[in-house]
């Protein structure tokens, strides 16, 4: 029996907390509503850069390399993490955390090196990958 009253203590804590927590919201949305500003002008729809007035279409077309370079970035970027997380546990993990964060290790230098070996780290344009070639000869 003292659970189900400490469990339902709890339910009412947390049903408490989401009602307050909707109540500051709808609040907030409502004053600043209120409050707010609702004038209209010709400058009211442009984006503000630091007093600068923009120029150019904000649509730019970026390189598919660019978008390839920011995923290896992520996720060598959380690889890393795991990594961190090894290191914070090293004395615990022991021998088999060592043997197995060198096959981690291992696994993202192998991957990292087809990466490298395809060209997909490579920005240059295939023109001067060409000169740069010839010039190698």
């Amino acid at each position: 029996m003292p659970d189900a009253v400490t469990t339902m203590s709890h339910n009412w804590a947390f049903a408490v907390f989401l009602l307050g927590v909707f109540g500051l919201i709808g609040f907030m949305l409502g004053l600043s509503s209120l409050l707010g500003s609702k004038a209209w002008g010709r400058s009211k729809n442009e984006p503000f850069e630091s007093g600068m007035l923009p120029v150019g279409s904000a649509r730019l077309r970026l390189s598919a390399k660019f978008y390839l370079v920011a995923m290896l970035f992520v996720i060598f970027d959380v690889e890393a993490l795991f990594l961190f997380a090894w290191a914070v546990s090293v004395r615990e993990s022991g021998w088999a955390g060592l043997i197995e964060a060198t096959v981690f290790i291992a696994i993202l230098l192998a991957g990292l090196v087809y990466l490298w070996r395809i060209g997909a780290l490579d920005w240059a344009p295939q023109g001067r990958r060409e000169r740069q070639a010839k010039l190698k000869q």
